[in-house]
């Protein structure tokens, strides 16, 4: 999303509104920045974030009520002149009756929160970062799998809810099925479900599943970083699978690299199991062993141990 709306800010951070200007709706956030305006009411407004929420903390409200009252009608009258989203206060403080005024006149929205100013300043930059975050949805189904976070793409048909449910079977959870949004959140990969389908699957011929009923509240999650790619395929017998796993294949979501695998489908393999495999191995390559590497060099130690041994013999 590139922005969020005030009326939605307010919405979900649960602020008390002092007063509401006519236009919330239609004032656009559009930076996880913040700005607390000490130095707008010392008198110094170069370099002003006026495109950001504005905080009056501790410091800021102490200070503005020390001015003198002309003061404090000029310093706020000129910050209420720019287009600023809103004023937040922080810790229940008082709204000054010249902070009231000027936002009636400018048409400019004051809210205030209980929260300690450092606690709610972090509480915002939080709340902004997720919604202003890049976002996209892919089809497929998202499952944590040993910590893991494992995404399972391929072609309709193919299994990947039939895979999550034996995974679930297995005391896995289950993020999503069929629809996955996913969101970049710094240098990381988050997916969760659309809300409306958020713990249901759907298997053919059976139907819809509600897996939070069926297993339990332990089955489930709302959200899960993406660790892996895991895309199933039908079996081809005319192609050249992976067997040594020395090659890394990765995947780019949202500029992000992953560690993909391909996985051949047929009947008999137990799928379900192949991705627990490869949840694990997943890990022990993050933790720096990876057991291809080691079987490789293995043989070369043997084959240049077996080269010395034939030298000594010659």
């Amino acid at each position: 999303m590139d922005y969020v709306t005030l009326d939605k800010l307010i919405e979900d951070l649960n602020l008390e509104t002092i007063y509401c200007a006519d236009n919330i709706n239609k004032v656009k956030i559009n930076k996880s920045d913040v700005n607390r305006p000490g130095l707008q009411l010392a008198g110094y407004f170069d370099y002003f974030a006026y495109e950001r929420l504005q905080i009056i903390g501790n410091v800021e409200w102490y200070y503005f009520d020390s001015l003198d009252e002309q003061v404090k009608l000029e310093r706020i009258e000129k910050m209420f002149s720019y287009p600023i989203p809103a004023v937040v206060i922080a810790r229940d403080l008082e709204a000054f009756p010249e902070m009231i005024q000027f936002a009636k006149e400018k048409n400019r929205t004051i809210l205030r929160t209980e929260y300690s100013t450092t606690k709610f300043v972090n509480l915002l930059i939080n709340y902004l970062d997720d919604v202003l975050a890049p976002e996209i949805t892919v089809h497929g189904v998202l499952v944590e799998v040993y910590g893991m976070g494992i995404l399972l793409t391929g072609k309709s048909g193919v299994g990947k809810s039939e895979t999550a449910l034996e995974l679930i079977k297995r005391g896995h959870r289950l993020i999503a099925d069929d629809a996955v949004e996913i969101k970049r959140v710094e240098d990381d990969i988050r997916g969760t479900a659309p809300e409306i389908i958020r713990h249901f699957m759907e298997i053919r011929g059976i139907g819809i599943l509600d897996i939070e009923r069926l297993y339990g509240v332990g089955a489930v999650k709302k959200w899960e970083f993406i660790d892996m790619v895991i895309e199933l395929e039908f079996w081809d017998e005319n192609k050249e699978y992976d067997r040594i796993g020395l090659d890394e294949e990765y995947t780019e979501i949202l500029g992000i690299k992953i560690p993909k695998l391909v996985i051949p489908v047929r009947p008999g393999r137990n799928t379900a199991m192949i991705v627990e495999v490869a949840a694990r191995n997943n890990r022990q390559k993050i933790l720096g062993y990876n057991a291809a590497k080691e079987l490789g060099e293995r043989v070369k130690n043997e084959i240049n141990k077996r080269k010395k041994d034939y030298h000594k013999v010659d």
